[in-house]
């Protein structure tokens, strides 16, 4: 049963044991981790974040920041005592700016995420992707969906079930939360200093987190990540038993 939050966020919780938060990425919402099974020693919470699903939001408020406090109202409302993240693509954008206001939280699986601030090119294709989805909404979420995947014609049916569910988000939403996402922190700092708290899992041939650029990256950092072979950005829907596989390892660890 889906429960409204004080701040009109939707979410749901399942199951007992170890309380787990589960954030969606950009134009998903909490439907995507129906593609996953998850062992009966986790709590699930699922959220849908402002805007997406079915929540509410003001797009003149959005950030990082703020949807990171939005998430942490619901959770102060559950009164968890501690907790872990998987954060999808942008969820995992939100999951470390929770991180880093409520000690609650003790670790962070970054799951085709990255931890990095946008360079000046990918600031400027958000500001662009703003502008055509405040035209045409229908135009970037027909192009943009599909790319997500590496084989999109093996993944028809789900590529459907994704567009439909992302033509239902306001435009102005769309809009705000792409120009929020180039606008966020760069963490890289953080994840140092916190490097045993989280993980990095990331598809091979990922379009939209380079998988060699976070080989970099995370060699200066000093930490490692599991790489998923022939999958792209949707490792959820794509390639679901390993991380199956790659959730139920460590989500039970302390």
């Amino acid at each position: 049963m889906l429960k409204p939050s004080q701040n009109n966020l939707n979410y749901r919780v399942i199951g007992n044991g170890r309380p787990v938060v589960f954030l969606h990425g950009f134009l998903e919402s909490m439907t995507m981790w129906e593609h996953l099974s998850f062992s009966n020693n986790i709590q699930q919470i699922l959220i849908d974040l402002p805007g997406h699903g079915a929540s509410d939001c003001n797009p003149e408020e959005l950030s990082m920041a703020s949807v990171a406090k939005d998430v942490k109202i619901i959770l102060d409302d559950l009164d968890l005592q501690e907790y872990q993240i998987v954060g999808h693509s942008m969820g995992g954008y939100v999951g470390l700016e929770l991180k880093k206001i409520d000690a609650r939280c003790k670790k962070i699986i970054l799951l085709h995420s990255n931890f990095w601030q946008d360079s000046l090119q990918k600031k400027n294709d958000r500001l662009r992707v703003s502008k055509v989805v405040r035209k045409n909404k229908k135009i970037f979420i027909y192009e943009a969906i599909p790319n997500l995947f590496l084989n999109p014609q093996k993944n028809d049916k789900e590529i459907k079930s994704l567009i439909d569910e992302a033509i239902q988000i306001d435009a102005e939403v769309i809009a705000k939360y792409s120009i929020a996402m180039s606008e966020r922190n760069d963490n890289t700092l953080f994840i140092q200093e916190n490097k045993e708290d989280v993980l990095i899992v990331q598809g091979a041939e990922d379009a939209i987190v380079s998988c060699q650029k976070m080989k970099v990256s995370i060699s200066i950092v000093g930490m490692k990540m599991i790489e998923i072979n022939d999958c792209g950005h949707m490792g959820h829907i794509e390639k679901p038993e390993e991380i199956n596989r790659i959730l139920k390892r460590h989500l039970v660890k302390n």
